[in-house]
């Protein structure tokens, strides 16, 4: 079956948080979304029709784990990334942020120290400093339109740490991480005591030709000190169903943390959570090489339409997911004249780079899951912006 990712989908009016929260944002609503990581295409089709089914019985009672939920699991992680995994190793998470929140209440104390590796998806930091933890900060180093890991600060950084996010792949600059820069993580927080939670949730979107790499299947250091966080939703676009899930493979962290979720029933999920999730896994396979090749199209478009019209804007091309770090430090521009020249001028509403700390600074976030006549719209957009905003100074 052939899918379409080219028909334009009015998402306005469904409270969805990338379209209708822009004027609130914003203050306006003359704006092109291209923030919140979710795809302006259908949610693959399989999943609706799942859910669809199941409301063709009109009561909506208490439930519980199907079978196939955990099945398809376990059988996606055995033919898409290697891994063979056993049931009793999974938790159920109503999302990969509140369950980073809860491994952080659950491995950590008020005080402790939690390392990150800025520019990063801000809820590592953000949902560490709610719960009152400190936040260590180990930058990440941007050579040859890359992120690359400082492992001399990073040796340093994450030592008296008791956890260390890792966005594997990296988020917002798309990085696929090595199994040799993987290694090294390992072992440097194996050694320092630091508990790694790896946040695998856009591994399922890793373009072509690289290849995820699961942090539990790098080394026995790796699997004997991880949480690693997964879930169908990028991939699939299902994020408002909040469906995720934890593999520990060792059996005292995962005593420890299922404890901790089961004393407030934290790892039950709702009637869809587990139905959307098997349905993905089941019959997706097929639908997400199709909507990979698309993002890979998007991608290319994006870097070659800059390229030749506004070189100055750099991307940072993502190995995996469909989130574009533009690097925007030639236009010379101070983080808040560069916004005003997308907001005001473009007319486009992206993530300002800050948004991921302080090393974001010169840089947009840009999302590329939508129709590609979206995309070439926005893009010209961007330079006639970048045009008039130039001509006034």
């Amino acid at each position: 079956m052939n899918y379409n990712f080219d028909e334009i989908i009015d998402r306005k009016g469904t409270n969805s948080v990338k379209w209708d929260a822009v004027e609130d944002r914003w203050g306006r609503n003359d704006l092109i979304p291209m923030w919140v990581a979710d795809m302006d295409f259908r949610t693959a089709p399989f999943v609706v029709e799942a859910l669809r089914e199941r409301l063709e019985h009109e009561v909506l009672g208490y439930t519980f784990a199907c079978k196939e939920w955990a099945d398809s699991i376990i059988s996606w992680l055995k033919e898409r990334h290697g891994w063979t995994i056993r049931e009793e190793m999974l938790t159920f998470t109503p999302g990969i942020v509140r369950g980073l929140a809860f491994a952080i209440q659950c491995f950590t104390e008020k005080g402790d120290k939690v390392m990150v590796m800025p520019p990063v998806y801000h809820p590592f930091f953000l949902v560490s400093q709610k719960n009152e933890r400190e936040v260590v900060y180990s930058p990440l180093i941007l050579k040859d339109g890359q992120y690359h890991i400082d492992f001399d600060r990073f040796r340093k950084d994450v030592q008296g740490c008791k956890l260390l996010v890792l966005s594997n792949p990296h988020n917002p600059g798309g990085r696929v991480w090595t199994k040799e820069e993987l290694s090294q993580i390992a072992d440097i927080c194996y050694d320092s005591g630091t508990l790694v939670i790896s946040d695998e949730i856009h591994a399922d979107l890793t373009l072509p030709p690289f290849k995820h790499s699961t942090f539990a299947l790098i080394s026995e250091k790796a699997r004997m000190n991880s949480l690693v966080f997964m879930s169908p939703s990028k991939a699939f676009n299902m994020p408002g169903l909040a469906s995720s899930y934890v593999i520990i493979e060792n059996k005292e962290i995962l005593h420890r943390f299922r404890t901790f979720m089961e004393a407030s029933e934290f790892n039950e999920g709702h009637l869809f959570a587990y139905l959307s999730v098997a349905a993905a896994y089941s019959h997706g396979t097929e639908w997400l090489n199709q909507v990979i090749a698309y993002i890979k199209g998007n991608v290319d478009f994006t870097e070659s339409y800059l390229k030749e019209n506004i070189p100055a804007i750099k991307v940072i091309r993502p190995q995996a997911s469909y989130l574009i770090f533009l690097d925007c430090r030639e236009l010379g521009l101070a983080q808040n004249d560069l916004n005003q020249l997308f907001v005001e001028d473009a007319h486009l509403a992206l993530n300002t780079g800050t948004t991921f700390g302080k090393e974001g600074e010169g840089f947009m976030r840009l999302n590329v899951a939508c129709p590609r006549t979206i995309l070439v719209q926005a893009l010209e957009q961007l330079k006639e912006g970048k045009s008039n905003f130039f001509k006034r100074l």
